[in-house]
């Protein structure tokens, strides 16, 4: 995408905001990359060797403060 990300559309954004499912679902979905590259830790392996992982604790953690934060997104009067 030439180094732009492409970005949610506002009525997603406004439903998601308003508490509809689906757009909670898409926003989480636009962010998973993202959610993964924060929860990824690196374990030592017993030959030395670093392996990253992800930690489903705290993709799971990071979602849901994603989802709680959601309803306090600050939206732009109509």
């Amino acid at each position: 995408m030439d180094g732009q990300e492409k970005l949610l559309d506002y009525e997603t954004i406004k439903a998601a905001v308003a508490g509809e499912k689906w757009a909670a679902e898409k926003v989480l979905a636009h962010y998973a990359d993202y959610i993964d590259e924060l929860s990824t830790v690196e374990i030592r392996q017993p030959g030395g060797k670093v392996k990253k992982v992800i930690d489903e604790d705290m993709r799971q953690h990071i979602s849901l403060k994603l989802l709680e934060a959601l309803p306090s997104f600050p939206l732009e009067q109509e």
